[in-house]
Protein backbone atom coordinates (compact mmCIF):
# COMPACT_ATOMS: atom_id res chain seq x y z
CA UNK A 1 0.00 0.00 0.00
CA UNK A 2 1.35 3.45 -0.82
CA UNK A 3 2.25 5.86 1.92
CA UNK A 4 -0.97 7.62 3.03
CA UNK A 5 1.09 10.56 4.30
CA UNK A 6 1.99 11.73 0.81
CA UNK A 7 0.22 14.66 -0.82
CA UNK A 8 -3.04 13.74 -2.47
CA UNK A 9 -3.98 10.27 -3.53
CA UNK A 10 -1.27 10.24 -6.19
CA UNK A 11 -3.55 8.42 -8.60
CA UNK A 12 -4.35 5.69 -6.06
CA UNK A 13 -8.11 5.07 -5.95
CA UNK A 14 -7.66 2.84 -2.87
CA UNK A 15 -7.02 5.80 -0.56
CA UNK A 16 -10.09 7.53 0.82
CA UNK A 17 -10.07 11.26 1.49
CA UNK A 18 -9.71 11.69 5.23
CA UNK A 19 -12.63 13.19 7.16
CA UNK A 20 -14.77 13.29 4.02
CA UNK A 21 -17.76 11.61 5.65
CA UNK A 22 -19.55 12.21 8.92
CA UNK A 23 -20.57 8.62 9.68
CA UNK A 24 -18.60 5.39 9.50
CA UNK A 25 -19.60 1.83 10.29
CA UNK A 26 -16.77 -0.28 11.70
CA UNK A 27 -16.36 -3.89 12.81
CA UNK A 28 -14.23 -5.53 15.48
CA UNK A 29 -11.60 -6.10 12.79
CA UNK A 30 -11.08 -2.31 12.77
CA UNK A 31 -10.19 -2.23 16.49
CA UNK A 32 -8.43 -0.51 18.08
CA UNK A 33 -10.39 2.28 16.42
CA UNK A 34 -8.62 5.46 15.46
CA UNK A 35 -9.50 8.50 13.40
CA UNK A 36 -8.38 8.95 10.71
CA UNK A 37 -8.62 5.25 9.88
CA UNK A 38 -6.18 3.13 7.90
CA UNK A 39 -6.56 3.67 4.18
CA UNK A 40 -7.34 7.38 4.53
CA UNK A 41 -5.06 9.97 3.03
CA UNK A 42 -3.35 11.62 6.00
CA UNK A 43 -1.66 14.64 4.48
CA UNK A 44 -4.73 16.85 4.96
CA UNK A 45 -6.10 15.36 8.16
CA UNK A 46 -5.94 15.88 11.91
CA UNK A 47 -3.60 13.96 14.24
CA UNK A 48 -4.53 10.34 14.89
CA UNK A 49 -6.74 9.89 17.93
CA UNK A 50 -7.83 6.55 19.38
CA UNK A 51 -11.54 6.18 20.12
CA UNK A 52 -13.10 3.95 22.79
CA UNK A 53 -16.04 2.28 21.07
CA UNK A 54 -16.09 -1.20 22.61
CA UNK A 55 -18.47 -0.54 25.52
CA UNK A 56 -21.18 1.58 23.92
CA UNK A 57 -20.79 0.69 20.23
CA UNK A 58 -20.58 4.38 19.34
CA UNK A 59 -17.79 6.97 19.30
CA UNK A 60 -17.31 10.52 18.07
CA UNK A 61 -14.00 11.99 16.91
CA UNK A 62 -13.13 15.07 18.98
CA UNK A 63 -11.26 16.62 16.03
CA UNK A 64 -13.53 16.24 13.01
CA UNK A 65 -16.81 15.17 14.63
CA UNK A 66 -17.10 11.94 12.63
CA UNK A 67 -19.50 9.44 14.19
CA UNK A 68 -18.47 5.78 14.35
CA UNK A 69 -20.83 2.85 14.91
CA UNK A 70 -19.56 -0.61 15.78
CA UNK A 71 -21.46 -3.48 14.15
CA UNK A 72 -21.00 -7.15 14.80
CA UNK A 73 -18.88 -8.57 11.99
CA UNK A 74 -21.03 -11.74 12.00
CA UNK A 75 -23.98 -9.67 10.73
CA UNK A 76 -21.92 -8.53 7.72
CA UNK A 77 -20.77 -12.07 6.89
CA UNK A 78 -24.32 -13.35 6.33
Amino acid sequence: MPNPNTAGRAGNPDLVEANAENQYTVTRADLPLHCPMDGMSLWNSHPRVYLAIEETGKAKCPYCGADYTLVDSDENDA
